[in-house]
């Protein structure tokens, strides 16, 4: 965030399908990545589930496994399997950064962990309850080097919202807001019905329905755009498709606009300040064709509609590939 990566040293915390992707993306981006910690994966399977992604497909490049390394295009990356952060060996890695990707270790506090393994920055893939959130194209600039060692990407959903919400905000101001996001099935979900006590809903098959569920990706959306802290909520349907989800922002608006007016503003901003981040399309599109889409939030301007010009619903879309580049 706003620092070089020029032969800094990054490392993953957990080879999961973030960590995956993050390291694509470190690999396209000439990002050197020299360790991975997974206590529950070994070091020929993940050569396997590095070379074959049933969403992104196989690996173009050479992977296989050399002295205990993964090798991945001639790069040798160094493997841990250790359960807690504080014993993996990052300082021998020269760690610079570590992709926190675990889901678990999101407080700073816990976080902090990796840094007493020798790390010397971390940033959490995820929300975290404590730790600053950042979002690229809206508060990155927020960013202190000298004094945040420990940083949230926010989620994937946070990150294809806060940007549109952000345009609208500044060009009309929102006055409140409702968000659902139609979100693509994810690991910890059942295949088929199966026990889940936390939230009993989440335990139904995930490829046999649309299940109602809980976000903080709209609330969170208030800690990167303060002017919208309680403005904004809402709610998530988990979806039977492997990639690719949708948010559905509603909100009443402070100043008139037609959904004409709404368009340019988003298409003015997707092809300047925020290039690279907004996406603005007005083709007949689906959800499978923003797969690998390297755009943090795309605008389906054909898919909004408004009731008046103070009453609007705005659609976007986002990938989890884009997320695991922001990361």
């Amino acid at each position: 965030m706003i620092v070089s990566l020029n032969n800094s040293a990054v490392c993953l915390c957990r080879f999961g399908r973030i960590g995956r992707l993050v390291l694509r993306a470190c690999l396209q981006k000439g990002i050197k990545v020299t360790a991975i910690n997974d206590p529950f994966i070994d070091l020929q399977y993940m050569v396997y589930m590095f070379k074959y992604d049933s969403t992104h497909g196989r690996y173009k490049g050479d992977v296989h496994q050399e002295d205990g390394k993964l090798i991945v295009d001639g790069q040798a990356i160094s493997v841990f399997q250790c359960m807690k952060p504080a014993e993996i060996p990052w300082g021998d890695a020269g760690a610079l950064y570590v992709v926190e990707s675990t889901g678990v270790f999101l407080s700073i506090d816990k976080a902090s962990s990796h840094i007493q393994g020798g790390a010397k920055r971390v940033v959490v893939s995820a929300p975290s309850p404590d730790a600053p959130m950042f979002v690229m194209g809206v508060n990155e600039d927020k960013y202190d080097p000298s004094s945040m060692t420990i940083v949230s990407n926010a989620s994937c959903t946070t990150n294809c919202l806060a940007p549109l919400a952000k345009v609208i905000h500044d060009n009309f101001g929102i006055e409140e807001a409702l968000m659902t996001t139609v979100h693509a099935y994810t690991a910890t979900q059942k295949t088929v019905d199966g026990p889940s006590a936390k939230a009993w809903r989440d335990g139904r098959g995930a490829h046999q329905n649309i299940i109602p569920a809980s976000t903080g990706a709209a609330k969170a959306v208030g800690k990167v755009i303060p002017e919208l802290n309680g403005k904004l909520t809402g709610m998530a349907f988990r979806v039977p498709v492997s990639d690719v989800s949708v948010v559905d922002l509603t909100c009443r608006l402070s100043r008139p606009a037609s959904y004409a007016n709404i368009k340019e503003a988003v298409k003015k901003a997707a092809h300047g300040p925020m290039k690279g981040i907004l996406g603005y399309t007005e083709d007949s599109v689906v959800s499978s064709d923003f797969i690998g889409d390297t755009h943090s939030s795309i605008f389906d301007a054909g898919a909004g509609i408004s009731l008046n010009d103070n009453f609007v619903k705005l659609i976007s879309c986002h990938a989890d590939y884009k997320y695991s580049t922001e990361v």
